[in-house]
């Protein structure tokens, strides 16, 4: 063996096996852990539920939630993956409690909101009929769907054969193209 094989070889049988020191990767306490995440957890919720009380009360419950099984000697990183586990969670509790469903999937589209009631408009049904009829029949069959017929995004795509994905991308096009006929139909 060379001088470096022998070297190298020394301090293998110095070093214990199995051992590691922990690394600054960890938090020192749960006031660490919460001092560093609470603002990003808490951004998360309102971004999601768009009111700060409900916000706040949802960050306090991913926090009480991760609270028991969360091991504090975890690194960073698996904690911050945890409380984001946890927040989806928590979330998709919160809206099947609101919306008296449950959400599994949290994009944007997802905000659901009540609109204001409006005046009753006589001419509006007439209008809403000729911008339909001037739609290509796939436009005319998903805005149909999904806002004469209160079908969600799933059924409409199930009614009309195509995968969500799909219907998505249909409703958004309708919807374009039924905003330029409208605004021609004003000039």
């Amino acid at each position: 063996m060379g001088e470096r094989a022998e070297s190298r070889h020394e301090r293998q049988r110095a070093e214990p096996r199995g051992l590691h020191l922990v690394g600054q990767d960890v938090y020192a306490d749960w006031e660490a852990v919460y001092r560093d995440n609470v603002g990003r957890i808490h951004r998360l919720m309102y971004a999601k539920v768009g009111n700060r009380p409900d916000a706040e009360d949802l960050t306090t419950e991913v926090f009480l939630t991760a609270l028991k099984p969360l091991r504090v000697t975890a690194s960073i990183g698996e904690v911050r993956s945890y409380l984001l586990a946890t927040a989806r969670t928590v979330l998709a509790e919160y809206w099947r409690r609101t919306l008296g469903r449950e959400v599994t999937t949290l994009d944007e589209e997802l905000g659901i909101s009540t609109p204001e009631p409006t005046p009753e408009n006589p001419a509006a049904p007439a209008r809403a009929a000729a911008i339909l009829a001037a739609l290509p029949e796939r436009y005319r069959r998903i805005l149909e769907l999904r806002f004469l017929g209160a079908c969600s995004l799933r059924e409409a795509a199930d009614e009309m054969g195509v995968t969500v994905g799909n219907a998505k991308v249909l409703q958004h096009r309708a919807l374009r193209q039924a905003a330029t006929v409208a605004e021609g139909m004003l000039s």
